[in-house]
């Protein structure tokens, strides 16, 4: 069982910047990889960002050289830092943690935190 809390989210002016927070608890040493995914209103939700316990990650081509996801307090916790933020970022951010076992997977959501960019 493994839980994910989001925080960091808010409201910024374009341009400006946001450093989103997922802490993971429970069994995390299972976690083979952790990302974020967005969702705004009428669009499906896309992968953001993420990195696997080899230290791959990958980017979205939107977001490639303005987001920067990275590892924290013993891989415990994995940050999104946002800089020049576009009103096309506006959505709700999800954390994401997978897991592959041997015969079966898992993931985990977190419950959301919502990025609102003005313009």
């Amino acid at each position: 069982q493994v839980q994910l809390v989001e925080s960091g989210g808010g409201l910024v002016q374009a341009g400006g910047s946001l450093r989103l927070s997922c802490a993971a608890s429970g069994n995390i040493f299972s976690i083979n990889a952790m990302g974020w995914y967005r969702q705004a209103p009428g669009k499906q939700r896309e992968l953001v960002a993420e990195i696997t316990s080899d230290d791959d990650i990958n980017y979205a081509d939107s977001v490639k050289g303005r987001f920067t996801i990275s590892r924290d307090n013993g891989e415990a916790t994995v940050l999104l830092q946002m800089n020049s933020l576009e009103p096309e970022d506006t959505a709700v951010y999800y954390c994401h943690a997978y897991e592959l076992g041997h015969v079966e997977e898992w993931h985990y959501w977190g419950q959301g935190t919502q990025v609102t960019v003005s313009s």
